[in-house]
Formats: structure tokens, C-alpha cells, sequence
């Protein structure tokens, strides 16, 4: 079957880096809207608090995998602390994503497990470091 699409096959490792970086800017967001109420005013995140701490989390990892840069590590950070805001977060709340606000943190959560196993694609600092000794 893989032999039907070489076209597809051929571009998949450069899809692979601009779901990273489309991902990453998705994320940034979050803490951008957390920590400095931009783009839209929201109430800041208490210092010390664990939206806080998830959003200095999300700043880092975002940076990180916007560049390609520690990738895996980063994106294995990132799947571990969105699986513990939805479980702190939103599980409480009810047992259906769809009715306890918990679909994104799911989303994210699997999002960052599949980058720490599919690597950051030829389009990161990770590739370049690891082609150029």
C-alpha cells in the first residue's frame, strides 16, 4: 500500500516538523494567555500555583519544540504535565472529556507522547545537531 503513495511518503517527514511547529504555536498560546494575559486579558495564573507552574511548563516546552530543540525530552515533560492537569484539572469535574473541558489537555497529552516516539522531522535544531558533527 505504501508503495502507491510515494508522493505522500516523501513529504511525510517535513509534515511531521510542521505539525511540531503548528503544535508548539498552539501551545505558546496557552501560557502566553496565563502568564502575560496576551492576546486576550485573562486573569493571571497565582504565582506558585499549579496553572503557574503548568504555564511556565507550557512557555518552555513551546519554545523547545517550536525549534526542534530537545525535542523528545521536551515532549515527554509536556505529555506528562498535560496528563496531570486533566486529571487533576478536568477528570474531577465528570468522566466524559466532551463534558469535563478536558478534550485540549488529552489532545496535547497525546500530541507530545507521539513526538517523543516520531522525533522533531528534518526541520529542527535536533536534525541539524545530528547531521552536522
Amino acid at each position: 500500500m505504501d508503495s502507491l503513495n510515494p508522493t505522500l511518503n516523501a513529504w511525510a517527514p517535513r509534515v511531521l516538523s510542521i505539525v511540531r511547529i503548528m503544535f508548539a504555536l498552539v501551545l505558546l498560546q496557552h501560557a502566553f494567555v496565563k502568564l502575560f494575559s496576551f492576546p486576550m486579558a485573562v486573569n493571571f495564573a497565582p504565582v506558585g500555583s499549579l496553572p503557574w507552574i503548568a504555564a511556565l511548563i507550557e512557555f518552555a516546552t513551546g519554545l523547545l519544540l517550536l525549534a526542534g530543540f530537545f525535542t523528545r525530552p521536551a515532549a515527554f515533560l509536556l505529555a506528562g504535565t498535560m496528563a496531570a492537569a486533566y486529571f487533576i484539572g478536568h477528570a474531577p469535574r465528570g468522566f466524559y472529556p466532551i463534558q469535563n473541558g478536558g478534550s485540549l489537555a488529552i489532545m496535547y497529552c497525546f500530541t507530545a507522547l507521539y513526538l517523543v516516539f516520531a522525533g522533531p522531522g528534518p526541520w529542527s535544531v535536533d536534525a541539524q545537531r545530528t547531521s552536522n558533527p
